[in-house]
């Protein structure tokens, strides 16, 4: 690798990383020599870009386009101009298709160009004052560019204007500033880059008598209600991802209809468009959730028949946003958008107040091919699988048969709720599964499952994070080996409240979720799966508090099933045989086979080795259980819509059902 890709590639991470520069993997870089020119390609995430993710280009006919004759038709000019670009790449067989602002990049006589959409910035170019403030506070050495649409157009008024800059001051601009759009800084240097930008940030930030900083608000437990039922409105064919949440940025402008109007009603740059689209909703706050929910569905209504889309952006007056689109990743871009477009207005009232696109600025954006390209490519990703956008609550999902579940239903497409008592081993799990880099995503959430309290939050921020509840598993458990003589009461009481009550914890919370979800979507199914044991279908020696808890579980399952069919909820247990490989058979201090050695639950065995063989024998398929062996008990649960109250078994044969 050159020791310059080198260099760009650490540039182009260190700001794509940084959502307070780029958002959703924007932006662009560039590295340019006499011949060739490498720059980001479009839909590429900036963030984590690698030499594959530059396009290459011959310099001798980027300089050739602004020769060539275009059509003066805006849709057909763009189209021959981006075959025009795509002609110029010496490495077409990449499929790498280079940005729309290459040309503009070839410009700069400068060696290394980055391209940001900064929310700082972007607070004094998406003001009234952006021209006039840029002179006052950056001179003349910063050259200001009033907002044009997009693409060729934009490269031609540019390109004049630093011809202009080049014949007054003798060189280039390394500071060029975009009206609703963003800056581009050019230097020979990515570390004077990097001095260019700091600087920028200290003069902006200099201008005001406080800074505005803002932070998190925590969402009302209204909102906790609305959000799964909005998010049933809005799935129609496919089942969205939602999400809800606030801000100081955020509640400044949802007070009234007014403020919303004024200040975030209308986008600010192509980049919020691309995501948010255009238009948002905003819910006036009657004063019950169920008004609230009136309104929403008659606002969600009109907004999809006119722009035959559903709306992805809904404030909540005083409450907050929801944001829903198709994955749990392009909800994350979502998030951030809103974000960065009400710091963009707070920070604007620095500068004369908002800015924002206007009418005939949106319609040119709406259609342009170029950006729906790009968040086309920056928002693929794996395909999904069979539980595409279903959330999953998979308790005790830190490690062991939990974990094995939770990653085999993730890789099929669900946003797992990893939930466990173990903080580290969990986030570290959710971590390992968001590394995958697909479009679903695994969140961590402490909870102790015989703790009311705790299961409600944990229902409560599963919601919050994913719009809702699709399918609760509760798997969470542990086992104390012993006979009447050894069992003391406080250990039988807690291996109760864990395998039993904790089970019913779940039930009781995830169900109310689902109520919901039902009563505006009636064909939405849904489902609680009880990770019981082949103990629940046959007593066990020597274990009977495990065994009792089990039993008692199907019990559960039977009574839930009945009641809560007619809401489309299934109710079911998952009865596995032994999983030899886990930690709860094999650790080597607190495992089943240390236990049941020392109790002398299995006569005659004086090794651990004794113990295992004594209990595959017991299996006709000859071997133990496996997370593989369960997914696929779970996946015909889901699926199958026409069963419910049922406990299956996944013993290899070792109880067979009568």
């Amino acid at each position: 690798m050159k020791p310059e890709i080198k260099e760009l590639i650490e540039v182009s991470r260190y700001y794509g990383k940084n959502k307070e520069y780029v958002i959703a993997g924007g932006g662009n870089t560039s590295f340019k020599n006499e011949k060739h020119l490498w720059i980001k390609a479009s839909g590429i995430n900036l963030g984590s870009i690698g030499e594959d993710g530059f396009c290459v280009l011959d310099r001798a006919k980027l300089n050739d386009i602004p020769n060539q004759q275009f059509s003066a038709n805006p849709v057909q000019r763009e189209e021959e101009v981006k075959n025009a670009l795509l002609n110029s790449r010496i490495n077409p067989e990449s499929g790498l298709r280079p940005s729309v602002e290459t040309s503009l990049h070839n410009l700069f006589s400068y060696k290394y160009v980055v391209h940001t959409h900064s929310t700082l910035i972007n607070g004094l170019m998406c003001s009234n004052q952006a021209e006039q403030k840029t002179t006052e506070i950056f001179g003349e050495k910063a050259l200001f560019v009033p907002y044009s649409d997009p693409g060729y157009i934009l490269f031609k008024i540019i390109a004049e204007q630093i011809a202009a800059y080049h014949q007054k001051f003798g060189n280039d601009p390394k500071i060029v500033l975009i009206q609703n759009h963003g800056i581009f800084v050019a230097a020979n240097t990515t570390d004077e880059i990097k001095g260019i930008y700091a600087g920028i940030e200290t003069k902006l930030k200099n201008t005001f008598d406080s800074f505005p900083e803002s932070e998190e608000k925590p969402v009302s437990k209204e909102m906790a209600e609305i959000l799964p039922a909005v998010r049933m409105m809005l799935s129609g064919e496919k089942l969205k991802v939602a999400t809800a949440f606030n801000s100081t940025w955020i509640s400044n402008f949802i007070t009234d209809k007014k403020t919303f109007s004024k200040w975030i009603a209308r986008p600010y740059n192509p980049d919020q468009m691309v995501y948010c689209l255009s238009e948002y909703l905003f819910i006036e706050n009657k004063g019950t959730t169920e008004k609230i929910l009136s309104e929403a569905r008659a606002q969600i209504a009109e907004f999809t028949t006119r722009r035959k889309a559903t709306p992805k952006i809904i404030f909540i007056q005083n409450e907050g946003v929801i944001a829903a689109e198709d994955s749990a990743v392009s909800v994350g871009y979502l998030k951030d958008m809103v974000s960065d477009f009400c710091q963009i207005a707070t920070l604007a009232e620095n500068f004369g107040g908002p800015h924002p696109l206007t009418a005939e600025q949106v319609a040119f954006i709406e259609n342009w091919e170029v950006e729906n390209y790009r968040k086309k490519v920056s928002l693929g990703g794996k395909a999904q699988g069979q539980l595409e956008n279903k959330t999953v609550i998979v308790t005790g999902a830190a490690q062991g048969f939990g974990a094995g579940i939770a990653e085999i239903l993730f890789n099929q497409g669900a946003n797992i709720v990893v939930a466990d008592l173990n903080a580290e081993k969990g986030k570290e799990f959710a971590g390992q599964l968001n590394d995958k880099g697909r479009k679903n995503e695994a969140h961590f959430i402490g909870v102790n499952v015989s703790e009311a309290t705790s299961v409600e939050n944990m229902i409560q921020q599963a919601v919050l994070r994913f719009g809702g509840l699709d399918v609760m598993i509760s798997n969470a458990g542990i086992l104390r080996a012993g006979s009447l003589d050894e069992m003391d009461a406080a250990t039988f009481e807690l291996m109760t409240k864990v395998n039993y009550t904790g089970y019913f914890l779940c039930s009781k919370y995830a169900q109310k979720v689902m109520k919901i979800q039902h009563r505006h979507c009636p064909n939405h199914f849904m489902d609680i799966i009880q990770i019981n044991s082949k103990s629940g279908l046959k007593g066990s020696n020597k274990n009977f508090a495990y065994a009792g808890g089990k039993f008692g579980g199907i019990g559960l399952t039977q009574s839930f099933a009945l009641e809560l069919m007619p809401f489309n909820i299934k109710v079911n247990s998952v009865c596995p045989g032994n999983f030899f490989d886990g930690p709860l058979w094999s650790d080597p201090e607190k495992g089943l086979f240390v236990q049941y050695l020392k109790a002398g639950k299995v006569p005659g065995a004086k090794t651990i080795s004794d113990v295992k063989s004594f209990y595959e024998a017991q299996v006709p398929a000859g071997r133990g259980c496996t997370p593989k062996d369960v997914a696929k008990a779970i996946f015909y649960v889901i699926d199958q819509q026409y069963e419910t109250g049922q406990a299956i078994p996944v013993t290899g044969g070792q109880n067979m059902l009568k």
